[in-house]
């Protein structure tokens, strides 16, 4: 093992070709002291927010500590630019696909919502129509009832009908509704 004051004496290549050779992290741990301020810099440029600029520069630290192993690399520090580069644009086109994918939901909602309010609207005319073609007392009573969610006491006090003729005017109301409403399907 290096004594401290040797590996800081290494230059880039010498800690990469010990790395390939040991394995030692503190080898790589030494680039990172020495790079990882530009390799933020880069990040910050393209993610253009701090914490996810350190969160990209540890991303491409730990994935150095697999790829030195098996890569040549003449140059380090604009192999490191290109690959923390990369990262940066891989993040946001994951960022870009996670956004399109989520406004393509929203939009495909609003539409089932758009659609679904047509729908209801049709429906609310269709029954509004179908209300106007019962006789008088039916209507009255169906609109108390259903509509505006009265009672059977409610209905019948307020129309003046006993309590057996709203009953019977409400399940022949509900009867000649669904008989309209089919009808004009």
């Amino acid at each position: 093992m290096f004594g401290r004051k040797r590996i800081t004496q290494l230059s880039d290549n010498e800690l990469l070709e010990d790395y390939r050779e040991r394995g030692k992290q503190e080898l790589v741990g030494e680039l990172y002291k020495r790079y990882a301020h530009l390799a933020f810099g880069v990040c910050m440029k393209y993610l253009k927010s701090e914490t996810d600029a350190e969160d990209a520069v540890m991303q491409v630290f730990e994935k150095l500590l697999k790829d030195l192993r098996t890569h040549e690399v003449a140059h380090f520090k604009s192999w490191l630019f290109t690959v923390t580069r990369n990262h940066c644009l891989m993040q946001l086109r994951k960022h870009k696909q996670h956004f399109v994918r989520e406004a393509e939901d929203q939009i495909e909602d609003d539409q089932d919502s758009i659609s679904l309010a047509f729908e209801n609207e049709a429906h609310l005319v269709a029954l509004e129509n179908a209300i106007d073609q019962l006789n008088p007392e039916q209507q009255k009573c169906i609109r108390l009832f259903y509509l505006e969610q009265k009672s059977y006491k409610e209905v019948a006090d307020l129309t003046g009908y006993d309590m057996k003729k709203v009953k019977s005017f409400l399940q022949n109301g509900k009867r000649n509704l669904q008989l309209l409403l089919t009808k004009n399907e």
